[in-house]
């Protein structure tokens, strides 16, 4: 990046920097169980609910217990089903036009990141209906309170509950973008480890990796606070502590409550002191080939962590002495490498690839574009990448070779390892 980029990036997250102790994060009342939230809905005067799933929630009838809850409670509850997996902007349109037609006055989002991450952009054409979603996209461009929001994560990883982001695909354009605003965090979350006990193995690694990539990248930015370092901290510590045991066995219930715990705290730190190029590379992978947002973010995490090299040694230092993979006195250099390659070995454990295929060479400066306009001022990173660099990693996310490049011959088994970007279905 070149020396003006660079003074006006970290000018602008040093302004942040120093706003960071009078902003108005707040988190949310937790709840137990979904037995809680028609008392919540109560308390809020909410006497009509809009639910916010995905297809996959449904057909296991996982929302059955809160909307029998409802009913006894004599709070109407319409439900919006149609959630994928990187919500898009047609999936928030459709469930604000339910809102509307069952004149709800509250919203739940019921599953994973996406169906929060939907529910929270309702939420936002609620509260301004005269924006488009996409108009909303980046910072504080919400400026007013939504419906009360109640958020039920079903999966631990994205941390949504706790968070003032929503990330959402414009179908169109095949541009993923996030809508970060204050009035997002909701009002109150469930944290229930029993929702999350029918999660297919995959996916608990892979959202688990996904709040790693939280905690980890919040801690090595240039934007920490005391408490975003010692939540980083003990989310890792946590994930490090949990995340196979939660994998192997999904009747684990304290490795579940665990898990829970680690994605909300890791969730509260990214929030204070963002994340980095590692989120701003895996939206535009999920925008352009629909690939799952925790499985990007798994893959990607250690190439980007080698990358960062020097600049982020010190932190990931720390967090390796922390999880106790390293003695104490290890030096910072070694220990960062520990790190790293403990992150490749919990991705082999987990069944994830080191690498991913059907990555295009063709669209690869329009995926840096957006992740660059996504990154950079705002992300407090290590080290600054500008669009040149950022194409780059693709390459290697890549294994160095596109989809569309001409194929060496190769070994037998040569392929092995690998994921392709087709549209995922989880």
């Amino acid at each position: 990046m070149n020396p003006l980029r660079t003074a006006w990036c970290r000018t602008y997250q040093a302004a942040f920097r120093l706003v960071l102790p009078v902003l108005p994060y707040r988190e949310p009342t937790i709840l137990h169980g979904v037995e809680e939230v028609p008392a919540a809905l109560t308390k809020e005067g909410a006497r009509s609910v809009l639910l916010v799933t995905d297809p996959g929630i449904a057909r296991l009838g996982l929302t059955k217990g809160l909307e029998q809850a409802l009913s006894r409670a004599g709070i109407d509850c319409a439900v919006f089903d149609g959630t994928v997996a990187n919500p898009t902007v047609a999936n928030v349109e459709e469930a604000l036009g339910i809102y509307h037609d069952a004149r709800c006055e509250a919203i739940i989002g019921f599953g994973g990141g996406s169906a929060m991450d939907c529910a929270k952009a309702v939420g936002a054409r609620v509260a301004q209906p005269a924006k488009t979603v996409g108009s909303m996209r980046g910072l504080l461009r919400v400026h007013r309170g939504l419906p009360t929001l109640i958020a039920v994560p079903t999966t631990a990883g994205t941390g949504s509950e706790v968070t003032l982001a929503a990330v959402i695909t414009d179908e169109k354009t095949r541009y993923k973008y996030p809508i970060n605003d204050f009035f997002l965090i909701p009002s109150y979350a469930v944290h229930d480890w029993h929702l999350t006990q029918g999660l297919p193995a995959a996916i608990t690694g892979q959202t688990g990796m996904d709040a790693l990539t939280h905690a980890v990248e919040a801690f090595i930015g240039r934007s920490t606070t005391a408490h975003t370092r010692q939540m980083a901290l003990d989310a890792t510590r946590l994930i490090h502590d949990n995340l196979l045991d939660a994998y192997r066995n999904g009747s684990d219930g304290q490795a579940r409550t665990n898990m829970l715990t680690a994605a909300y705290e890791a969730g509260i730190a990214f929030t204070q002191s963002y994340v980095g190029y590692v989120h701003a590379i895996a939206h535009s992978l999920g925008g352009r080939y629909g690939i799952s947002h925790g499985l990007a973010n798994a893959v990607i995490l250690p190439h980007v962590l080698r990358a960062y090299g020097e600049s982020a040694a010190p932190r990931l230092a720390v967090l390796a002495r922390h999880m106790g993979i390293c003695p104490s006195e290890t030096p910072d250099a070694k220990a960062a490498r520990r790190f790293v390659i403990w992150i490749d070995e919990m991705n082999g454990q987990l069944g994830i690839p080191r690498h991913l295929d059907g990555i295009r060479a063709a669209d690869v400066p329009e995926m840096a574009a957006h992740a660059d306009a996504e990154a950079n001022p705002l992300y407090p990173v290590p080290r600054l990448w500008d669009r040149a660099q950022l194409e780059d990693m693709y390459r290697i996310v890549a294994g160095g070779r596109f989809a569309d490049e001409p194929s060496p011959a190769q070994a037998d088994g040569a392929s092995a390892g690998r994921v392709t970007t087709q549209r995922s279905q989880q």
